[in-house]
């Protein structure tokens, strides 16, 4: 893969001269190094790490998109984990006596926690088999969850969430820039998008499902639920996985090295922030949006949820094929009135038919950012993956929490008016930056 083309995507036209497609003079190094403090050069990968080739690494293709669907399975366990209290809010705050916006912090806590643990996880894996951690941080995940839906007490299920976070963080970095070593590199355009199809998936089945377990077995019953679905993946990626020893070093100064360094990953850390930020501002608030702006009856919740969701798997793999700098400004535009009108125009055909526009714009997002950071930075993979998984997960936070304080301050529709603005703020970050070739203007 080279940093003339998305993943998965034909080479696009040239960028300008300085744009995000060219490598920055002081661009990280090679693959097979890592960067010491303040850039000073590279160092030789320790030996016995591993250190070879993604090509030759690639197992035979029949194993190789078995083991891509293990993870991506990992992937779609970790994000419905994740997400699943975005349906479950009003159940869940009143039977443990809190407010919808308090019951909130039942998204913005695995966030923080996630930000945190992306990189911290990246470094600290150092020597260790790739393949063990993914089974050890999703082993947490499904732990967390059963714990969670036998809590008797809010604080107790904010602390299973803690754990969730932990997974959902080092799980993803890890996962993210594997494609090149579980395929050959003429498949790795589309197992990307399959990896990272687990996301919008979450939301087709999961959350959904989760939402529908909870209307009719109770909140406790969606929890176990997914903490069984984590057990289940545990056993996928043990059994399809291959032995991943660590290609490379990743080490805290090579993080800030490689954000000073390459300005095209600067500009791709703040649109993820602004587009995912206003994501979840608003959707973390969808269920009471639907049911008192749209007027959608919460029997109906969950189907919508549905569909909102099967739009976003199209989108995903709409996405997985494009430039993604182009599609991210597409997707941020067209989300701007999406939200903006979903907050103010009632009715349950506009809001429906408003919802189903949101999930197919959204789907993108998760490979458009992912194949950013690997067009930025195709030698920094991992780091680069850290660093953006650490920003989309605090985003989800701060989204979580901007809503929250909107919905309980002002009103429901306020949730998604300020995602809105900051769609807006990220369409013109990429606009800005990476189709006027400017990203130096980042940072």
């Amino acid at each position: 893969m080279t940093a003339a083309a998305a993943p998965g995507s034909p080479a696009p036209s040239p960028e300008p001269e300085g744009g995000p497609a060219a490598a920055p003079a002081s661009a990280p190094p090679p693959a097979e190094q890592s960067v010491p403090a303040g850039g000073a050069g590279p160092v030789e990968p320790e030996a016995g790490s591993g250190a070879v080739s993604a090509a030759a690494q690639a197992p035979a293709t029949g194993k190789g998109w078995a083991a891509v669907g293990a993870v991506a399975l990992g992937i779609f366990c970790l994000i419905t984990s994740e997400l699943l209290p975005v349906g479950l809010l009003t159940p869940v705050g009143a039977d443990l006596g809190v407010s919808d916006g308090t019951a909130g912090l039942m998204v913005t806590a695995p966030g923080v926690v996630a930000a945190l643990c992306a990189p911290l996880v990246a470094v600290g894996a150092g020597r260790l088999d790739r393949r063990v951690v993914l089974c050890v941080l999703i082993a947490l995940t499904a732990v967390a969850n059963l714990a969670a839906a036998v809590a008797t007490d809010f604080a107790i299920v904010l602390a299973a969430r803690l754990l969730v976070g932990v997974g959902v963080g080092g799980f993803w970095a890890v996962a993210g820039g594997l494609a090149v070593r579980l395929v050959p590199p003429r498949h790795v355009g589309r197992a990307t998008a399959l990896l990272f199809a687990g996301v919008p998936t979450a939301s087709v089945l999961g959350v959904p499902a989760g939402t529908l377990l909870g209307e009719l077995g109770g909140w406790r019953t969606a929890f176990a639920a997914v903490g069984a679905l984590g057990l289940g993946t545990l056993a996928a990626l043990v059994l399809m996985l291959p032995p991943l020893p660590p290609t490379r070093r990743v080490s805290f100064p090579q993080l800030p090295f490689l954000l000073r360094a390459n300005a095209a990953v600067r500009a791709g850390i703040v649109v993820t922030f602004l587009v995912v930020t206003a994501q979840f501002t608003a959707y973390t608030f969808v269920r009471p949006i639907l049911e008192d702006v749209s007027g959608i009856d919460a029997g109906w919740v969950s189907t919508l949820l549905l569909g909102y969701g099967l739009a976003g798997v199209a989108g995903n793999f709409l996405a997985g094929s494009r430039d993604p700098y182009r599609t991210l400004f597409v997707i941020s535009a067209a989300l701007a009135p999406v939200l903006a009108l979903i907050a103010v125009l009632p009715g349950p055909v506009p809001g429906t038919a408003l919802l189903l526009g949101w999930g197919l714009a959204y789907g993108g997002v998760s490979v458009s950012v992912q194949g950013w950071m690997i067009k930025a930075a195709p030698a920094a993979a991992e780091a680069a993956s850290a660093l953006m998984v650490a920003v989309f997960n605090l985003a989800i936070a701060a989204g979580a929490l901007l809503g929250g304080l909107a919905v309980d301050g002002i009103s429901a529709p306020a949730a998604p008016l300020g995602g809105a603005v900051l769609m807006l703020a990220a369409a013109a970050t990429v606009r800005a930056t990476a189709l006027r070739g400017r990203p130096d203007r980042i940072g």
